[in-house]
């Protein structure tokens, strides 16, 4: 039994060696090589080049190397079979420390301090407690879960929403329609996690905007931190925002287009801080051994760890 590697944007050697460190005896093949080798029964991938898993005659199950899907969902020729994400204790605990970075240096003022550092002016402004502001986090899946709780216990006021109705023991989560505009209504920092799905895509627009409180603890518009997908954001719109005062910040980590083409206003937007998609960015030595363990249960016939159900695109 053979398992294909096929990766964009990732350094495949790297990869290549984390998963046969973490399953010696097992044939690894890096895409070119065993293009549709029948002895191949798994696929790591992540954004795969058209017709590399249809070309497996016998592929059994492809796993993602990152907490996404939309990449191998949008492919025409996806196979038929189970798709697995990546649940992880590292992919999470650097998402949630993205997080909290970003929400801190929001709450702190950081953009302020910067730019008074910039200028060698020693200048105090007032900053609300952690616990005057609510954190609202769209996606309340394992990863918002985990940031919520973190927030939580740093003393913000944490909301979560998701489509479906989820329980917390100490968090607030408000499903469906009506909880998304509760929600926004609330937020002060908004901080999204969301999936991309047809239900998701371009979600963050002026008529979500719209339904933001006009104004914040912290003197102005809410702050949106996206985290999860370009594909959720509306660009045009999120600097309109920006502008008219509808959002004061934003900390964008993912974009329409990546990597972000240099002509983009966002790179030099005041109010925007850039990062290029690295909130959590997927560790080989930490994944591999996981994917080869959910590998090898597969191989002794039990059930798949974390599939994604394709209608819902997550």
């Amino acid at each position: 039994m053979s398992v294909l590697l096929a990766v964009t944007g990732f350094d495949p050697a790297e990869w290549a060696a984390a998963l046969e460190a973490a399953a010696p005896g097992r044939t690894i093949r890096v895409l070119p090589d065993g293009a549709g080798d029948p002895e191949i029964r798994y696929a790591v991938v992540w954004k795969p080049p058209a017709g590399a898993l249809s070309a497996l005659p016998n592929l059994r199950a492809v796993f993602s190397l990152g907490a996404g899907v939309d990449h191998l969902l949008a492919m025409p020729d996806l196979p038929d079979v189970p798709v697995a994400r990546i649940v992880a204790g590292d992919l999470t605990a650097r998402m949630t420390e993205y997080a909290v970075w970003r929400v801190l240096d929001h709450a702190r003022r950081g953009r302020f301090y910067r730019e008074a550092q910039n200028k060698s002016v020693w200048i105090e402004r007032g900053q609300p407690a952690a616990s005057e502001l609510t954190v609202g986090i769209l996606g309340f899946g394992e990863l918002g879960r985990d940031a919520g709780e973190k927030l939580a216990a740093l003393g913000f006021r944490v909301l979560g929403w998701s489509r479906t109705a989820k329980h917390h023991a100490s968090i607030e989560v408000l499903p469906g329609e009506d909880g998304l505009s509760a929600v926004l209504g609330r937020s002060d920092i908004l901080l999204v996690l969301l999936p991309l799905t047809a239900d998701t895509r371009g979600i963050l627009d002026a008529r979500l905007f719209a339904r933001l409180k006009h104004r914040t603890p912290l003197g102005e518009g809410p702050v949106l931190i996206n985290a999860g997908r370009g594909g959720l954001q509306n660009e045009a719109d999120i600097l309109e925002a920006l502008d008219s005062g509808r959002l004061s910040e934003a900390s964008l980590d993912v974009f329409e287009t990546e990597p972000l083409p240099a002509a983009s206003p966002l790179w030099r937007h005041p109010r925007v801080f850039v990062t290029p998609h690295i909130a959590a960015a997927s560790s080989a030595p930490a994944l591999a051994p996981i994917i080869m363990r959910q590998i090898e249960a597969a191989e002794r016939g039990e059930a798949l760890q974390n599939l994604v159900d394709r209608k819902r695109g997550y």
